[in-house]
């Protein structure tokens, strides 16, 4: 698993090509030189107090592995000194970028159907890198239409005193300090990891897939498991069947895409909804699902499919639904994912973190 000439700009923004100029795009991919625009009428960004905010570091929207290396290696100098002289060449997708390109998509319907309702997602780009660099981010973001108006340089610096000030409902990283640092500021947050080749998503339905116990779901069962074992978890599941459990640090998230499901819904477009939610989860059923779907019902919140895999591996499943987005609190979930082909993110919350971190293997009910 891993993450994974002779042009020169006129004073009027013309791009000169052997003395000549020519007003045609000069990049056809992403490995070509590209000059700076801005793409005209685009749609006004909605407050951020309406919005739905995801905050996505620049390091999984992008692949920035060479840029990373050159940091790593020679320093904070030789990096921006590479970005600079190279910050007419856009980066390549990263792992997010398929899920950003989704909210858009879903963002252009809401549009459509309401007009004035700043009900969308927002997306900000978070990243500690030097304001130096945001000249190639926002030739990059250009080249590739993305609407992305919100940015967040932070010149070495973590950026996470910013979340909640952006009104953050979701953060994205590849650092896993960061995204802790998140969730204990009360942030959902994940680590995003990418699969060494992404299988194709639909470019007109976001679908987002979610485990249950420690991202919907509290950890109250997972412990019960930990402690007990398999039989006392059922036994312990059965008897509070009726009694929800409490919230995950994904409940939110999953809420804010509910609300904007309705939305479709009032407009008689529930069987054509841009918005398809998933959980994948490990508890069996007949044994234990009675409990997660209640809880669903009980925070009024629907789900579109609910699959108990009864401990089987969830790459197989996950690969028939070619999600834009999964999240699990076990890496062995996120690995296995991640090896068919699903861009997966890890959520380091409750017990199963404590159990990683001591070395202990061992599967989950979630």
């Amino acid at each position: 698993m891993s993450l994974n000439n002779g042009q020169t700009l006129t004073e009027g923004g013309e791009v000169k090509i052997n003395g000549s100029s020519s007003n045609q795009a000069p990049w056809e991919d992403a490995g070509m030189v590209l000059r700076p625009s801005t793409p005209s009428r685009k749609p006004k960004p909605p407050k951020p107090e309406n919005a739905i905010t995801i905050a996505v570091s620049s390091l999984v929207l992008f692949n920035m592995e060479k840029e990373q290396q050159i940091y790593e290696q020679q320093g904070m100098e030789e990096y921006i000194k590479y970005q600079v002289e190279h910050e007419m060449e856009p980066f390549s997708p990263g792992p997010a970028f398929s899920f950003i390109k989704a909210l858009e998509a879903v963002n252009a319907r809401l549009r459509e159907l309401y007009p004035e309702s700043e009900e969308l997602f927002d997306v900000v780009l978070v990243t500690n890198n030097h304001a130096y660099v945001g000249l190639r981010l926002i030739s990059t973001i250009n080249h590739y239409q993305l609407f992305i108006e919100r940015f967040c340089m932070t010149g070495g610096n973590s950026p996470i005193g910013y979340l909640k000030a952006y009104h953050t409902n979701l953060y994205l990283s590849s650092d896993p300090v960061k995204v802790r640092e998140a969730l204990e500021e009360g942030i959902a947050a994940a680590t995003m990891f990418c699969p060494e080749k992404i299988t194709e998503v639909s470019d007109s339905q976001l679908r987002v897939a979610f485990d249950g116990d420690a991202v919907l779901f509290s950890d109250e069962s997972e412990q019960i498991f930990k402690a007990h074992g398999l039989d006392k978890f059922f036994e312990h599941e059965k008897e509070h069947e009726n009694m929800p459990l409490d919230h995950g640090p994904l409940k939110g998230f999953l809420e804010a895409l509910g609300k904007l499901q309705m939305k479709f819904y009032a407009k008689g477009q529930r069987m054509d909804c841009p918005i398809r939610t998933y959980l994948v989860t490990a508890r069996s059923a007949a044994s234990s699902g009675t409990r997660a779907l209640k809880t669903l019902r009980s925070w009024g919140l629907e789900i579109d499919e609910a699959l108990f895999l009864a401990g089987a591996p969830k790459g197989p499943m996950l690969e028939k639904i070619r999600p834009h987005i999964f999240f699990d609190d076990q890496m062995f979930h996120v690995e296995g994912a991640a090896e068919l082909g699903t861009v997966a993110c890890h959520v380091p919350y409750g017990i199963t973190q404590r159990f990683s971190k001591a070395g202990i293997k061992d599967k989950d009910v979630s």
